[in-house]
């Protein structure tokens, strides 16, 4: 185990950003090669890796995945495995995930599974919600399409080793949407020769965040940006925008969501003279436990003697694993990393070490179901 707590570190020191992540895969490459897998994915959807273990018979294909990227975010937590690269930091733990996966490829090495197939899969750019996505389109998927899918989560608050479960939603959807308006400017002396977006843009700001209000289940409109003109102060604005993040447990009230503003935008773009576009980043899918899972997750934890607790409500933060579940039925769980963990994305965050074995216990049992 210490190996594996060394390579977390190594990663831990080196973090690479959403589609960015060449080093960390290499290091990871360089890992998986004396393990000798039945077949290596390189460069999938980018910078992703997955490495093929067949079992002795045919059966299903089981998919664990981690990510790869790190955060642009400084590390601010004091240790000898400090993070060495100026603004950036394994804060959300996916260099913990990523050496999970790796201590269940020396399980396989050394024994191959009874039946089937598993994938171990290395996902880039999980923080952006690219990543899953740019996996998903790349054709060479299809030689590893799996039949289920699992992965974890390191969750701070939990207590250390407690396995967080949900059936159904387990994380929201959402999306980052921008609204732009186009008027034109005039001097600002003569504000009524141009066409001034403040109106419009006080408007939305009003307006939008009682949407979610109408949706059938738990939906969020949260604003994050506004920009009107610029500091110059002998003209009237003609461009303004607005930026929020919406967010929904089911992915068909997210829809709606997002088509409501895209009406709201309009009408009162049309009704100010100005004209109106929308821009979409960091896309997440809803999180969706398939419950014919849910038993075989709770069997692993059990047989292993970890605590369980089932989570009444999905999480509000997204997760691009919710791209996985409208493939193949899928299971993502938590891994608690203590009470008094500082959180993710937080800059004192670090994963705590003791969870890679139980990370490791818990998948190889999957595979043993």
């Amino acid at each position: 185990m210490n190996h594996l707590i060394q390579l977390r570190h190594t990663l831990h020191q080196f973090p690479e950003t959403a589609l960015e992540e060449r080093q960390t895969a290499q290091r990871i490459l360089e890992f998986f090669e004396p393990l000798s897998p039945d077949e290596t994915f390189q460069n999938l959807g980018g910078t992703g890796l997955a490495f093929l273990f067949k079992g002795k018979k045919p059966g299903k294909r089981l998919l664990f995945r981690c990510e790869l990227d790190g955060l642009p975010i400084e590390d601010l937590n004091p240790s000898d495995h400090q993070s060495q690269i100026p603004g950036k930091g394994h804060l959300c733990g996916h260099d913990g995930h990523m050496t999970i996966l790796c201590g269940l490829g020396e399980k396989l090495a050394q024994n191959r599974p009874e039946s089937g197939e598993v994938v171990l899969l290395f996902q880039p750019a999980e923080e952006t919600g690219d990543g899953a996505k740019a996996v998903l389109s790349d054709s060479r998927f299809e030689q590893i399409r799996p039949d289920f899918a699992f992965a974890l989560h390191n969750l701070p608050g939990y207590p250390l080793h407690q396995v967080v479960m949900r059936k159904g939603t387990f994380a929201a959807g959402s999306t980052g949407m921008s609204i732009t308006l186009t008027g034109r400017t005039s001097h600002s002396a003569h504000p009524e020769a141009g066409i001034n977006p403040a109106q419009a843009l006080a408007r939305l700001i009003q307006e939008l965040p009682k949407l979610p209000q109408e949706a059938n289940g738990f939906a969020l409109l949260t604003l994050i940006h506004a920009e009107l003109g610029s500091l110059a102060f002998g003209t009237s604005a003609g461009k303004g925008s607005l930026s929020m993040t919406l967010r929904a447990y089911d992915q068909q009230d997210l829809d709606e969501l997002i088509e409501k503003v895209k009406t709201t935008a309009e009408a009162i773009a049309t009704s100010e003279q100005l004209k109106v576009e929308f821009s979409f980043v960091e896309q997440f899918a809803v999180s969706v436990n398939d419950p014919s899972l849910y038993p075989e997750v709770e069997k692993a934890a059990k047989g292993l003697g970890l605590s369980l607790i089932e989570k009444p409500d999905p999480f509000r933060w997204s997760e691009d694993f919710g791209l996985f579940s409208q493939i193949c039925p899928s299971f993502l769980f938590g891994l608690g990393a203590g009470e008094n963990c500082p959180q993710l994305h937080a800059g004192t965050y670090d994963f705590p070490d003791e969870l890679i074995e139980t990370g490791v216990g818990m998948f190889e049992k999957l595979i043993d179901k």
